[in-house]
């Protein structure tokens, strides 16, 4: 598998638990506290409103973005992409996939929470998310330093 394998997006299914969870291990650093356990991840995957976008590149997850809809307000839940995989556009390949999947399932507003200073804050940024809200010390790292979150929104349809 070499990094210029073309990436194909699909949808995703709780079957794929073992390569997101693989793809979470590489992507988030563990000194910030950002990334989901295996028993959280299983546990949302099966229920309503909850989708799934999975980046493949060759027989490798390359990433993946995780959603959920209720009633006309859909949450980014996870965007992750593996680091050998990082600045190739997967990432906002799938931030794309998610808008789009949102509208199509009727959204009208977005969301997402992102610790401060993560790079993908520019991601976010330039497509349309504005900061709304800041939640204080909301990440606790591995050495037990906090950090804020801070809250986007989208509006897609008013």
């Amino acid at each position: 598998m070499s990094g210029s394998d073309p990436v194909r997006l699909m949808s995703g299914s709780p079957a794929d638990l073992n390569a997101v969870m693989t793809v979470m291990t590489d992507s988030f650093d563990p000194g910030f506290g950002e990334a989901w356990t295996r028993a959280q991840c299983a546990g949302i995957l099966p229920m309503s409103g909850v989708w799934l976008i999975l980046a493949q590149a060759g027989d490798r997850l390359a990433g993946f973005a995780l959603g959920r809809i209720v009633l006309a307000e859909a949450e980014l839940l996870l965007l992750a992409v593996r680091r050998d995989f990082q600045g190739r556009g997967i990432g906002k390949s799938l931030l794309d996939q998610f808008i789009g999947d949102a509208s199509s399932r009727g959204a009208h507003h977005l969301h997402l929470e992102v610790r401060d200073g993560n790079h993908a804050l520019k991601l976010y940024s330039a497509a349309g998310f504005k900061h709304v809200g800041t939640r204080k010390n909301y990440y606790c790292g591995s050495d037990g330093a906090l950090f804020h979150a801070l809250t986007l929104s989208k509006v897609l349809k008013n």
